[in-house]
């Protein structure tokens, strides 16, 4: 007999419903909504609806990009990023059609495509160690603060001023080798792109079988976890339903906002805007001196679509973990963890900036996009995620593995 060394990093669920936290988030997330018809766009108000059902999704299928692959690092096992391809899979047919004929639903749109080259290796490899350090992705960060995690915040603040600075750095890295912005869509056409994707998410698909079965002899369940009164509305999801409302939730962020899901751009924004109000001179840096970044500096944060759609996921994932019962903070965090978080944060944050995007804007998006930069991101990130899970131990932090139990 097998079972699982460790359960799910979230607090153990508590007698039904957290009801203060719940009413809490469902009035923030509705008073939000108000208020952006209102000042802004009913558009931006439905963007921002759109991310707190993210945030329940992500929540609810306990959908972690930085688990998933650090399970299947060091123990071979594969779920997560079987869920991951079938997303992806699913994305490309979805988004590959739209972003040929360049219009949905009689608005234009386009797709997250940016250069494949030095500054995507090396930022997307930091952004792999940072994952497995600070705990968690850029939408993991984001619904695992909402859930509750105090350590968590250690890193998004650290995450937010990794990216800033880094924005202070990008002529350097800019002016590196690189390749021009590659649309699988617009070189191959939209069949002939997603008949190549589709093959290659199942060769991955396979090989995650293929080792999963080698290291265990079997394809291993994923961990048992708590069954509730009602399972669609308190969670567990499975995986799979998660891989799916993940990507129609993507879907209906193009068609809102004319351009799939992204997640960081917010956070160097975010950054900047502190920075400036602390007199540090940023508007003059070449980053934010570009009309579009100089706009969304200038502008009200409510303006910008991924902040809105981040503090959606924030709220999203509080209703989650209230209406699950796990609402439950804890403040005691060890030395050597809130270390990580502050390492791991800063290496995300810079990395996302480098890499033009992070497991969502340059991984999911960028693939369901037609991006070469963002097969270029996976591939760096995986390899960063080898060394961070390598990494953990020596912070205290731990890596799930299957142990005998003996009988």
């Amino acid at each position: 007999m097998s079972d699982l060394s460790t359960a799910l990093s979230r607090p153990p669920r508590r007698f039904g419903v957290n009801p203060k936290p719940l009413a809490a988030a469902l009035l923030l997330i509705a008073l939000g909504a108000v208020y952006l018809a209102q000042a802004v766009s009913g558009r931006q108000a439905a963007l921002y609806i759109v991310g707190a059902l993210l945030g329940i999704s992500l929540y609810h299928a306990a959908f972690g990009f930085t688990s998933a692959w650090r399970v299947f690092i060091a123990d071979g096992r594969g779920a997560g990023l079987r869920a991951q391809m079938l997303m992806l899979a699913v994305g490309v047919v979805l988004f590959f059609p739209t972003l040929a004929a360049g219009s949905l639903f009689g608005h234009p749109v386009v797709g997250l495509v940016a250069p494949a080259g030095t500054s995507v290796l090396v930022g997307a490899f930091m952004f792999g160690v940072g994952m497995q350090l600070g705990g968690g992705c850029a939408s993991g960060t984001l619904y695992t603060v909402g859930g509750g995690s105090t350590r968590m915040i250690v890193t998004l603040a650290a995450f937010v001023t990794g990216s800033v600075v880094a924005t202070a750095h990008m002529p350097f890295w800019t002016a590196l080798p690189s390749l021009k912005p590659l649309s699988m869509v617009k070189t191959l056409g939209a069949g002939a792109a997603i008949a190549l994707n589709l093959a290659i998410f199942a060769a991955i698909a396979a090989l995650t079988v293929f080792v999963e079965r080698r290291r265990h002899g079997r394809l291993v369940n994923e961990p048992a976890r708590a069954p509730s009164a009602s399972p669609w509305l308190q969670g567990p999801w499975p995986l799979f339903v998660g891989a799916l409302a993940l990507v129609l939730l993507n879907y209906a962020t193009l068609a809102l906002s004319g351009r799939p899901w992204g997640v960081t751009s917010a956070f160097a924004l975010w950054g900047a805007k502190i920075f400036a109000a602390l007199g540090v001179d940023v508007v003059n840096w070449p980053y934010w001196a570009t009309r579009a970044n100089a706009g969304a500096l200038a502008a009200p944060v409510t303006h910008d679509v991924t902040t809105v759609m981040d503090v959606g996921i924030i709220l999203g994932a509080m209703a989650a973990a209230a209406l699950a019962g796990r609402y439950a903070p804890v403040w005691k965090v060890p030395a050597r963890s809130l270390i990580a978080a502050v390492v791991g944060g800063l290496m995300l944050g810079y990395g996302a900036r480098l890499a033009y995007g992070c497991n969502i804007g340059a991984y999911f998006s960028g693939i369901v996009s037609g991006s070469l930069h963002g097969w270029l991101w996976l591939v760096a990130a995986f390899a960063g995620n080898v060394l961070g899970t390598r990494l953990r131990p020596a912070f205290g932090l731990e890596v799930e593995r299957l142990r005998s139990t003996g009988c």
